[in-house]
Parts: C-alpha cells; sequence; structure tokens
C-alpha cells in the first residue's frame, strides 16, 4: 500500500512537472520576447511566405504547425484593410462547422464590418474548418490556435491520459488501483473528463493570449467582443456597439463590462431596440457578446488563481464567483435589451446529436424579418438599473484536479 501511495504521488508529481516545462516550452515558442513589431506587409504577413500551411499528417506535425501559427500571427486581409481596427471580436471555436458558416455570413452582412479584427480560437484543427475561416475576405482576420487541445494530447494530460481515474470511481477504490489522480476528484466525488475541462482552458488562455500576446492588439483602447462559434450578429452590431461606447462615457462610468446579446432572441425587438439596462453580471444573462476592456483583463488576471482553482468547469459561472469575491466590487454590465447577437446552436458540449444547422439559419432569417424594423436606433435609452450584487451559486465540479490548477494558472504567468 505504502509504495502504490509513493508511486501514485511520484506519477502525479511528474504530471505538474511536465506541465510547467511544457508551458514554458509553449510560451516562448508561442511569442519571442524580443520581436513585438506588428505584421503589416503587403500581404498581410511579415514575408511572403509568414503563413502557417499546417500539417495535419501527425499529431507532432499539428503540434509544430499550432506553435508556428501563434509565433507569426498571420493577419489575413491586412493589405486590404490597412489602420487601427475600430473593434475586435474574438470567437471560440470548436468543431461545428456549419454553425461557424452561419456566424461568418452574418458578419459579412454587418455594417462596417471592413473596420473589424476578427480574432478565431481554436481548439480543435481541421483543414475544412481553417478552410472556411481562411475564405472570409470582408475584414481582418487572425486566428490563434489552443496550444493545449485535447486534440494534441490524446492520451495524456491535458488531455485524457488512460492511467488516469474513471471519472465516477470511489476515491477508496481509485487509492486502491493507483491511478493518477486518485487524491483530487471534484467537489461531488468525480475525477476529471478532459473534454469536459477544455472548454474553461481555452477560455482562460484565449483572454490571456489576446490582451497580452497578440502583436496587432498592442494600441487597441476598445472593448474585445468575445463571441462564440454558433452565434448570430445582427447588421446594426457595431453602430449599437458605438451607441453603447458613447452611452458608458456619459451615463455608466462604472460599467465594467458589456453584453450586446442576451438569451431572449428578438422577442419584443422593435420596442427593445434602443433600450438597455445595468445590472451585476450573471453568467445566465450576460455571457454572450461579452464586451471585456483591458482594465478588466487585468481584473480578472488578478484573480487568476481564484479562477484556475474553483471547482466549476464553466468559465461563465467561475466569472460570477469571482464577481462580488477576489473582485471585490462586483461587475457592473451595461446590457442591450435588443439582443444583437442570436443564438443559432442546439448542440454543444452535452448535446451532440440531432444538431439541426440548416434549421438554425431558416430561424436566423425569421428573425432578421422580424428585427429589421428596429435596427440602426439614433439613440440609446437606459429602460432600468438592477442592483449590483455578488450572487451566489451552487458550483458545478468537474474542476478537481491540481493538473488542471497548474495549468491554468500558468497561461498568465509570463515566465
Amino acid at each position: 500500500m505504502r509504495f502504490r501511495l509513493l508511486r501514485r504521488n511520484l506519477l502525479l508529481l511528474l504530471g505538474v512537472i511536465f506541465v510547467l516545462v511544457t508551458l514554458l516550452f509553449s510560451t516562448r515558442v508561442l511569442v519571442s520576447e524580443e520581436d513585438t513589431t506588428p505584421y503589416s506587409t503587403s500581404n498581410g504577413n511579415r514575408g511572403t511566405n509568414s503563413c502557417e500551411i499546417f500539417n495535419f499528417g501527425s499529431v507532432s506535425e499539428l503540434t509544430r504547425s499550432v506553435y508556428s501559427a501563434n509565433y507569426k500571427q498571420c493577419v489575413h486581409n491586412a493589405d486590404r484593410f490597412p489602420g487601427e481596427p475600430q473593434l475586435v471580436l474574438v470567437v471560440q471555436v470548436h468543431n461545428r462547422p456549419e454553425y461557424l458558416r452561419l456566424l461568418i455570413r452574418s458578419l459579412e452582412r454587418a455594417a462596417e464590418v471592413h473596420s473589424f479584427l476578427l480574432i478565431v480560437s481554436h481548439d480543435y484543427f481541421s483543414q475544412e474548418i481553417n478552410t472556411i475561416v481562411q475564405g472570409i475576405t470582408f475584414c481582418k482576420v487572425l486566428q490563434i490556435y489552443f496550444p493545449f487541445s485535447t486534440q494534441l494530447y490524446p492520451k495524456e494530460f491535458p488531455g485524457q491520459d488512460p492511467r488516469d481515474c474513471p471519472r465516477d470511481m470511489s476515491k477508496d477504490m481509485a487509492r486502491k488501483t493507483g491511478c493518477l489522480n486518485a487524491d483530487h476528484p471534484d467537489s461531488y466525488g468525480h475525477y476529471r473528463e478532459a473534454v469536459i475541462t477544455q472548454t474553461k482552458h481555452h477560455w482562460w488562455w484565449k483572454l490571456h493570449f489576446v490582451w497580452e500576446r497578440v502583436q496587432v492588439m498592442q494600441g487597441y483602447s476598445g472593448f474585445a467582443i468575445f463571441l462564440e462559434e454558433d452565434n448570430y450578429i445582427l447588421p446594426d452590431f457595431f453602430h449599437f456597439y458605438k451607441l453603447m461606447i458613447e452611452f458608458r462615457k456619459t451615463s455608466c462610468l462604472d460599467c465594467d463590462m458589456l453584453a450586446l446579446g442576451n438569451h431572449n432572441g428578438v422577442i419584443d425587438f422593435t420596442s427593445m431596440s434602443d433600450k438597455v439596462l445595468t445590472s451585476g453580471w450573471m453568467s445566465t444573462k450576460h455571457n454572450i457578446g461579452m464586451g471585456i476592456s483591458r482594465e478588466v483583463y487585468y481584473k480578472l488576471m488578478g484573480c487568476s488563481n481564484d479562477y484556475c482553482t474553483y471547482d466549476d468547469y464553466n468559465w461563465d459561472w467561475t466569472l460570477q464567483y469571482l464577481s462580488g469575491t477576489c473582485i471585490s466590487k462586483p461587475l457592473k454590465v451595461l446590457v442591450a435589451q435588443g439582443s444583437r447577437v442570436l443564438h443559432t446552436g442546439d448542440c454543444g458540449l452535452h448535446q451532440k446529436d440531432n444538431c439541426r444547422p440548416e434549421q438554425a439559419s431558416q430561424k436566423v432569417e425569421e428573425s432578421l424579418q422580424k428585427a429589421k424594423e428596429g435596427l440602426f436606433p439614433p439613440r440609446l435609452v437606459l429602460s432600468r438599473a438592477e442592483p449590483v450584487e455578488h450572487k451566489a451559486h451552487m458550483k458545478n465540479g468537474g474542476w478537481g484536479d491540481v493538473r488542471d490548477h497548474v495549468l491554468c494558472n500558468n497561461y498568465s504567468k509570463r515566465l
């Protein structure tokens, strides 16, 4: 028994060391500390061959492609749309190409889209998805790639190591079998599932990489709007964003974040089109079309350890936990009551069957018809101000493994 305990602890220690060494390597490969010049040559890159050609032949070749692309940061269409971006959109993409096509269609229809910088952050790598994104011609596009994707680590952490404890094994049995993470189930007695932990990892890495590592963002002073692949923006998205920025300057200087979307679709859109409200940030209401400034990014990174050790596999519920705990003053959000972001996805992390993107396409077209009379309002009106307070909730678990804590914490560190 003592030998098994010693062996298990040694293996877990080796896993943590692996995380640190891998992160040390990746941070230095992803961005050179000496190379801080934005890429702005005629083809949008630093040299004629600097755009990464992905090699999908093997995991090792794919990994090299990911690191190389994150280092080179090829900005597509930079020659067509010179100058600083007026708005930065950051889209987290997994593997739902039909929904991604819908989002891109909505972007193409958006007013003044040529002034956007679109950052697409991938955690699944395929030729199909790369081709879709690289086919965009209407704005500047930068692809970044989550380097700790489970796809790149199919049989080791941060993927699912075959030596890991099964999700539903009891702690006593796990210790007897000597599986790697026997001492670290979550709050409900379950062991980690790599596919469940990835989204929270990706969200935190992306937040750090965008604000700290993306070279063309270094002089940007606006908000970055965070979307997902199953979102669809309305044509007046940028117009409404500019109205929110002006409203914040004159009437809500203490608003930390923006929410250009809500989960009501286009219900009562025409009557709600010009209305906003203020509230404390809540996961279930304000996690769509989120606007985050550099100042709020710094607040969040000051809470890295709390984010990375809080036992909830959801990034948004974790963010709600931080608001009013580690961040002593709860985050205040300015919210669009007429949502400029629609949610098209009918499947995802927990629902993988019966995806119907063709129905989603029809639904958004119907929504656009309902919304068109209310688009492009001349000004915004504050309809109500809700209390800004911390909303406690029951954490969901799924995030008890110390290896996840270590890896997550290191995204925000310059090693």
